[in-house]
């Protein structure tokens, strides 16, 4: 019999943080996050981590585990979630899964087997890799575009590992890695008793205007102070310090751009990233959407439609 597990994803500043939380309350849950930068320590503010009052008692896994130096990839990740869903299975309780990386959530919630990832051409990955270096991460990732167009919407320029996969992926089979990844996602069924809520906003404005203002409040908590202490003891090229609300913020302390365009093209990247989150959740199957803004974001609503929907399945 398969063990159940929800997942709650969505665009930033979509309100999974609340929802989930009180989901737990409801259901006897453990949550345990699935974003690529929560996990990093130090980084708290720009990562709009979860603080413990929002935690309201409900143990959260996968934050603050490992060092903004470390090295973190899709298969430790993976296997670090799987530990952590057997542990809250383990205590009778349900794994609520939440967050907006999609890669992460699809190769757990498929059980994806990254084994052969690391097989390739290093010659072809060392090319491109010196590519990035002369031209930068947006350069390479532009070579997708025309040749693997989901890839190119999915990934960030900044997964720069990612990236250069599925270009190696296209030169040694003449075909885009996305599409093999898609036959290998229908051919696999989740090994979990699965409910996919995905949060959305009907409204693009508002949850734009929702996003402008979190950003304004990173600043109010004082986000420039948490980049310019990281950033005095890290290297600013790490995958970690590349992530939105760093990467834009240390390019205004190294003088490259005034304050105000700083926090303009800060929001422009995040209002880019929750498209392309979108973007991905769009092409995922066997999801339920619940348009937060159709409910007017009242928790008590929204909590309500995610019971009624689960406790049906």
């Amino acid at each position: 019999m398969k063990k159940k597990l929800i997942v709650i994803a969505g665009p930033t500043a979509v309100g999974k943080t609340a929802s989930s939380v009180e989901l737990a309350k409801n259901i006897n849950g453990e949550i345990i996050s699935i974003d690529s930068m929560q996990l990093y320590k130090e980084m708290n503010i720009g990562t709009a981590k979860v603080t413990e009052e929002e935690m309201q008692g409900i143990k959260h896994y996968m934050v603050d585990e490992v060092n903004p130096d470390d090295e973190v990839n899709v298969v430790m990740f993976k296997d670090k979630v799987k530990a952590y869903i057997d542990e809250i299975h383990s205590k009778g309780k349900v794994p609520i899964l939440v967050g907006g990386t999609g890669f992460y959530i699809q190769a757990i919630i498929y059980d994806i087997d990254f084994k052969n990832e690391e097989e390739g051409n290093q010659e072809i990955r060392d090319k491109y890799f010196e590519l990035a270096n002369e031209k930068g991460n947006e350069y390479v990732h532009s070579l997708l575009e025309d040749i693997d167009k989901e890839s190119y919407d999915k990934l960030h320029p900044n997964n720069i590992r990612r990236v250069i996969r599925a270009l190696e992926y296209y030169d040694i089979h003449n075909a885009p890695i996305s599409e093999h990844n898609r036959e290998q996602e229908e051919s696999k069924e989740s090994p979990y008793d699965l409910t996919f809520f995905v949060l959305t906003c009907k409204d693009r404005d508002l949850l734009y205007d929702r996003i402008n203002m979190r950003v304004d409040i990173m600043f109010d908590m004082g986000l420039l102070k948490e980049v310019e202490k990281l950033n005095k003891k890290y290297n600013k090229n790490l995958n970690s310090m590349q992530g939105i609300g760093y990467k834009e913020v240390i390019d205004y302390i190294e003088g490259n751009v005034s304050y105000e365009r700083m926090i303009e093209v800060l929001k422009q990247n995040t209002r880019k990233f929750a498209k392309r989150q979108l973007t991905w959740f769009r092409r995922e199957k066997n999801v339920i959407w619940i348009e937060v803004d159709e409910l007017e974001f009242k928790l008590d609503d929204i909590i309500a439609k995610m019971l009624q929907i689960y406790g049906g399945n």
